[in-house]
């Protein structure tokens, strides 16, 4: 276990190089090796003192692992300067994991060895030594495997939110090896490049994606939706028997892929939409999973002839995975001659009928409105099968956002803050203005708040982690939306 912890720490600073190398998380005060080496050392920090002080046994450790020469008055002050010993720590991510998703979620590399697998490396890695270092100490107790639990889910959590989190995962270290000629850093396997299984094995799990299981529990975690999460899962049991009869040589059920998602502004739509890309992808329906957004002004072009071409450019985006077209009412509603919203939907038409295999369009927007839109071609609404409606969202719901964006963002609220921002939400759900926007009004409220809390910081010259971390009520009173 030891080499394998020692090889995956290494394998760790390899991929830190890399990603710095190719511009992403470069820092002038660190570099992105130190930052991930220092990350390892505050976790260790974080759990060492579980008890209440260090053995010299799990400082031998520390030193050996991750090769400091530090004295226990050293991680004593660590933990103090970096607050390991307070409850934050346990819900704060890794400062180098954010550079690490960055590098995955963003396709930012071209790195064929560890693709779209750094960052679940790194959290492995994490894993393995929290496990190693818990280990090596005879005198474990529950609670140290509490800390390390609730860590690890705080780790994962954060993966989830963007779709890179695999169960189970399997990560074997490839060491880094520096070509001194380029200066230029490349993976290679201890082993070489194996033969047989073992190689057949790492190919298998490079091309491994995110289990339906899994996504389908990412959508059954949004807040609110249970109507969508209810029609979704049938949708996918839907796509899935119909795989199943696939691999059996059956005929598949005739049943048009397209959705109308219809509802009001920040509901949930395009998160949906994005999810469904993935899980589509994942059975096989679509090639790519890619979600193209798209609303009247990318598929409308302003003379003769430029419609069709921009229309064409998009649905060729969108091949293999899902056209998603917000606002969609917007190319037929109140339009005179001279307008070209028809023949961008007459050029859609034919491109779903063309492309019935490789493209999924879905047409999203308010109920009313889309009922019109559906209405206005007698080749529309027979080519939508199935139309999920997303409902508003409840006052509690929209708190419930309001929190997963603070945590996200490592903010807190007061007991006072919280209960204003409780009534100010009932009371715009209870209202429901004409620029009601659902989720979007949470975000708005919560920058605009942000922005209000930075200007008190900076008056009161307090910068201590409570004042940077707690929302007031003050921050949150005299905004309008």
């Amino acid at each position: 276990m030891a080499d394998k912890l020692s090889g995956l720490i290494e394998t760790c600073y390899g991929m830190a190089a890399a990603i710095n190398a190719a511009g992403i998380g470069v820092d002038e005060r660190m570099k992105l090796q130190a930052t991930a080496r220092l990350d390892f050392l505050k976790f260790l920090t974080y759990l060492a003192y579980t008890e209440g002080d260090i053995t010299k046994g799990e400082l031998d450790f520390i030193n050996r692992t991750l090769g400091y020469h530090l004295k226990k008055e050293d991680l004593v002050q660590l933990r103090f300067s970096e607050r390991t010993a307070m409850p934050e720590f346990a819900r704060t991510v890794p400062r180098a994991l954010k550079f690490f998703v960055l590098a995955d979620a963003g396709n930012k590399m071209k790195d064929e060895v560890y693709r779209k697998k750094k960052a679940i490396t790194l959290v492995e890695t994490y894993r393995l030594l929290g496990q190693t270092y818990i280990a090596q100490d005879e005198k474990c107790t529950e609670k140290e495997i509490k800390l390390l639990s609730a860590y690890m889910k705080m780790l994962e959590d954060f993966l989830k939110e963007y779709g890179l989190f695999r169960r189970n995962a399997h990560i074997e270290p490839i060491l880094p090896v520096i070509d001194r000629r380029s200066e230029k850093r490349e993976y290679s396997s201890p082993v070489g490049e194996g033969k047989g299984e073992k190689k057949k094995e790492r190919e298998e799990e490079e091309a491994k994606e995110e289990g339906v299981e899994d996504m389908l529990a990412e959508l059954n975690a949004l807040t609110g939706l249970s109507s969508v999460k209810h029609e979704v899962n049938h949708l996918v049991n839907l796509m899935q028997v119909a795989k199943l009869r696939r691999e059996q040589g059956m005929k598949e059920p005739s049943v048009s892929k397209h959705l109308v998602f219809s509802g009001n502004p920040g509901t949930g739509k395009t998160t949906v939409a994005r999810l469904l890309a993935k899980i589509y992808k994942s059975l096989g329906i679509l090639s790519g999973g890619q979600l193209v957004e798209v609303d009247r002004g990318g598929l409308v072009g302003g003379y003769i002839g430029q419609t069709a071409a921009k229309t064409a450019d998009v649905v060729d985006e969108a091949i293999g995975g899902i056209l998603f077209i917000d606002e969609a009412y917007a190319l037929t509603v109140g339009k005179g001659e001279g307008d070209f919203g028809q023949e961008a939907v007459d050029t859609l038409l034919k491109a779903m009928e063309d492309n019935r295999d490789s493209l999924i369009v879905i047409v999203a927007g308010y109920p009313d409105l889309m009922e019109e839109f559906l209405s206005s071609n007698p080749g529309l609404r027979s080519r939508f099968s199935r139309f999920i409606t997303f409902e508003d969202y409840t006052p509690g719901e929209l708190f419930d956002i309001l929190l997963a964006m603070c945590k996200k963002q490592e903010y807190v609220l007061s007991e006072g803050a919280g209960e204003f921002v409780k009534g100010l939400l009932k009371e715009r759900c209870d209202n429901k203005p004409d620029n009601f926007a659902n989720a979007r009004d949470v975000r708005n409220l919560l920058e605009r708040a942000i922005t209000n809390q930075a200007a008190r910081v900076i008056e009161s010259k307090k910068a201590d982690y409570d004042t940077l971390a707690r929302l007031e009520q003050c921050d949150f009173e005299g905004i309008r939306l």
